[in-house]
């Protein structure tokens, strides 16, 4: 085994251990501890106090198992359109695509709130979706009238300056009892999480990420410029196309069931890349899934316990542990063009 092969096999043995050792935290600390013996035994089916199985099954496992689908989801997406733009701080959030998830989100829980749709988690998948590409074919718009990629996402940061804004009011208009958590879900947050929209989660990440997985050798082809990826037989418009729909797709579904996340898309790839020492998307892609699942559930315990009886938004920990990642993407640029 050459060292290379080596350093992707640790990188992936380190992302597998550090994703249970965070999914077993996740379980067990919050406000009711759950101690490392109960722990066992409820989850060997041996026992253990009522009270805390309860809490491991029906509360924190959907929870912590809903940061680790996400969190894979919004890195995957980050990848997907880093690639795209060939930009390494182009993101869902960035973009302004996961504020246009947000937008049609509030706007699905408002129509329901006030009898026009029934609604359940199918219907919130579907209106993130929507948003997503609607604010992603903004952004593809300017694209092509932008010069220069700075100025895209400065665009982009507009669109979701815009979207927010329109969130923002539809919100403030409709604050009634019916509608209660939406202002806590516009924060961010994987609390909350039920089997079924848990489930639902699942059926769109798992088969996405797969998909995405699938379109590595392409992608790696067009991480090399189109010319080339034309000659090695490359259907460049589908490549493209596909990259638009699974980073909408992933980006909406984190916005329908967690709202919005900040900075996962951006600082889980760079590290990602980092660690692994390749940017090969056969490599990279499954990296970035657990990368992005380990920062979020990190974030989660963190979004718990620091204030534990309270609860912190989980963008304002993504943010407080993405934002230093990005500046020093940036700086990095900036040092290599000079």
């Amino acid at each position: 085994m050459n060292a290379m092969k080596k350093r992707i096999a640790l990188s992936y043995v380190l992302l597998a251990g550090l994703a249970l050792l965070f999914l077993c935290l996740g379980i067990s600390v919050g406000t009711a501890s759950v101690s490392p013996g109960d722990l066992v035994r409820i989850l060997t089916g041996r026992g253990g106090d009522d009270t805390a199985a309860m809490i491991l099954f029906r509360i924190r496992l959907p929870r912590t198992l809903a940061a680790l689908l996400l969190g894979g989801a919004l890195a995957l997406a980050g990848y997907l359109l880093q690639t795209f733009f060939h930009n390494p701080i182009a993101g869902p959030f960035v973009l302004g695509i996961s504020s246009g998830a947000r937008l049609m989100v509030a706007a699905a829980l408002i129509a329901a709130a006030r009898g026009a749709i029934r609604l359940n988690s199918g219907v919130l998948a579907a209106a993130a979706f929507i948003g997503a590409l609607l604010a992603m074919s903004v952004v593809l718009f300017l694209s092509g009238r932008i010069p220069g990629m700075s100025l895209l996402i400065v665009g982009g940061v507009m669109i979701g300056y815009i979207c927010t804004a329109l969130t923002d009011i539809l919100v403030h208009f409709a604050d009634d009892a019916d509608i209660v958590n939406l202002r806590d879900w516009t924060v961010g947050s994987f609390s909350g999480m039920k089997g079924e929209s848990l489930a639902v989660c699942a059926w769109i990440v798992l088969p996405a990420a797969a998909a995405v997985f699938l379109l590595s050798k392409p992608i790696g082809a067009y991480q090399l410029g189109e010319s080339y990826a034309r000659d090695m037989g490359v259907n460049i418009r589908a490549v493209r196309g596909a990259m638009i729909l699974l980073s909408s797709l992933l980006a909406g579904c984190v916005a329908a069931f967690a709202g919005p996340v900040s900075f996962v898309g951006i600082a889980v790839p760079f590290l990602v890349k980092r660690l692994l020492g390749t940017a090969k998307p056969v490599c990279m892609v499954p990296a970035c899934f657990l990368g992005g699942g380990v920062f979020c559930i990190l974030a989660d315990i963190l979004a718990r316990t620091v204030v534990s009886p309270g609860e912190l938004g989980i963008s304002t920990v993504t943010a407080v542990l993405g934002a230093p990642v990005v500046l020093v993407i940036m700086l990095g640029r900036r040092g290599d063009r000079a």
